[in-house]
């Protein structure tokens, strides 16, 4: 069943609920808006969806979520999965497949689903585990993906062998889609997207007593990270953190900037914006819309497991780690210009204000090109970060010392001394065990990531990035 077809008003709906009256083996990819929708059914039911925007965030995120019940998937293990089957965006096509890769996972599948089947394989996930953590993610992808307005699809049969970790119920899953997504409408046409990002304006006592329904925590992480990100920072439902914020939004004590790229080509969940009142501030000419909502007091966070057959909504947080006898509802588990002092480094210092009260993270960037750590700068300044940078690397052991950052940024490619020299002479100081310490290069072997975890670099961040990979990094680390 290999078929083709197009469509001006999408019916993705539509098209699922035939699909899952078939028995054959089939995968459904729709475009849109130059996002690609993979979803992989075999005998009517859902073992797998993905888009390919930013899929290992995505699953970076849903794992967050995952390891406050599951003691294995650690930081180290997140970043491990990364470096292993986490393809460079920028140059595929290029690089050899890693060979690091469970051999017996066909490659044609998506490498997050690879990831996946490693991690059972590894025995850091149980299956039934695993089985949770695909339910989630397919939920996502699926939420966009009924928000297809326009667009093309394929239909073509799944000659290869999938490793099924689990079925989904197509009807049972729909049904929690739709519910969440009319809670995202809901908040139109003030939120139109779970990427949208707050930044907070507190200028006076009477602007900082309007956040007091804020948790102190929250305020600490609005530098740039999306509605969806924050809600894993937070381990909070992302719809009912999003009605938390709402007020403030609509009181200007909030802005909300539109998603970075490449998130900004994912559909809205409202895209009839009517804008009635605009709020321009001082350092963002950002447009908001005025209305009014029910304020709503923080949920606590809650670590006990509870059923995923549940639909997600405002009352509690997104259930993680259901009782193995409640996965099976939806799924059936198949166990088959910068300026330098004296010591040539430069830290900008941070107003204090109401608004930087609460905790500024420390970035170091040792870098011997002015222009790159000119733009590491702006990129996290402008989220509230502190940075220190540094283009001497026989200067920088000291500095980092001196300084005792939260999160390291260090150039390959330096005279003098290279990274990797650099990074192991910082390990070896046991106060920094523990510091993340991201290599940034225009390196893009093979060879280089697994020297650099060698090393004991915690990530890799190629030449050139956008400011939206750097917060990516500060996410997988800091968050």
């Amino acid at each position: 069943m290999n078929n083709f077809g197009t469509f001006t008003k999408l019916r993705p709906l539509s098209l699922l609920r035939h699909l899952s009256n078939c028995s054959e083996s089939t995968c459904l990819q729709a475009l849109s808006n130059s996002v690609s929708w993979s979803i992989y059914l075999e005998q009517g039911r859902i073992t797998y969806a993905t888009h390919s925007v930013e899929p290992f965030d995505r699953l970076e995120r849903h794992l967050r979520r995952l390891s406050h019940h599951v003691s294995n998937i650690t930081g180290e293990v997140r970043v491990q999965l990364r470096l292993m089957f986490e393809p460079d965006s920028q140059n595929q096509s290029d690089e050899p497949q890693n060979h690091t890769r469970e051999p017996s996972i066909s490659s044609s599948l998506p490498p997050e689903y690879q990831a996946i089947c490693w991690l059972v394989s590894e025995r850091y996930l149980h299956s039934t585990q695993a089985a949770v953590l695909i339910q989630e993610l397919v939920k996502e992808v699926l939420e966009s993906y009924f928000s297809i307005h326009h667009g093309t699809f394929t239909l073509k049969d799944s000659h290869y062998r999938v490793p099924i970790i689990c079925k989904l119920d197509v009807e049972k899953i729909v049904e929690r889609c739709q519910q969440k997504l009319h809670n995202w409408q809901s908040l139109g046409p003030h939120i139109s997207s779970p990427y949208q990002r707050p930044y907070l304006l507190i200028k006076t006592s009477n602007s900082q007593k309007k956040l007091s329904g804020i948790d102190p925590q929250l305020t600490e992480w609005m530098k740039g990270f999306s509605l969806r990100h924050l809600s894993v920072i937070m381990n909070q439902d992302e719809v009912q953190l999003a009605k938390i914020l709402y007020p403030h939004i609509l009181n200007g004590t909030i802005l909300l900037h539109e998603p970075d790229p490449p998130f900004d080509k994912l559909p809205k969940t409202f895209t009839n914006l009517v804008q009635t009142s605009n709020y321009v501030t001082e350092s963002a000419n950002t447009k908001l819309v005025d209305a009014a909502v029910a304020s709503t007091s923080t949920t606590p966070k809650d670590n006990s497991a509870a059923s995923t057959g549940s639909v997600a909504t405002h009352q509690r947080p997104i259930p993680i780690s259901p009782p193995k006898n409640q996965v099976q509802e939806l799924t059936t588990s198949n166990n088959n210009g910068l300026e330098h002092n004296n010591d040539l480094e430069s830290e900008k210092e941070i107003p204090t204000t109401a608004a930087t009260l609460r905790k500024v993270y420390k970035v170091i960037s040792v870098d011997d090109s002015p222009t790159i750590l000119k733009e590491i700068s702006r990129f996290l300044e402008d989220e509230s970060f502190s940075v220190v940078t540094i283009n001497d690397p026989l200067k920088a052991v000291m500095s980092i010392i001196r300084h005792k950052p939260d999160l390291i940024l260090l150039d390959l490619n330096m005279e003098g001394m290279d990274g990797y020299e650099l990074c192991r002479i910082v390990r070896n100081n046991s106060v920094f065990k523990r510091t993340p310490i991201i290599m940034v290069t225009g390196n893009k072997g093979l060879v280089d990531r697994v020297k650099a975890r060698l090393v004991g670099a915690s990530g890799y961040l190629t030449k050139p990035f956008t400011r939206a990979d750097l917060l990516k990094m500060v996410f997988m680390h800091l968050a």
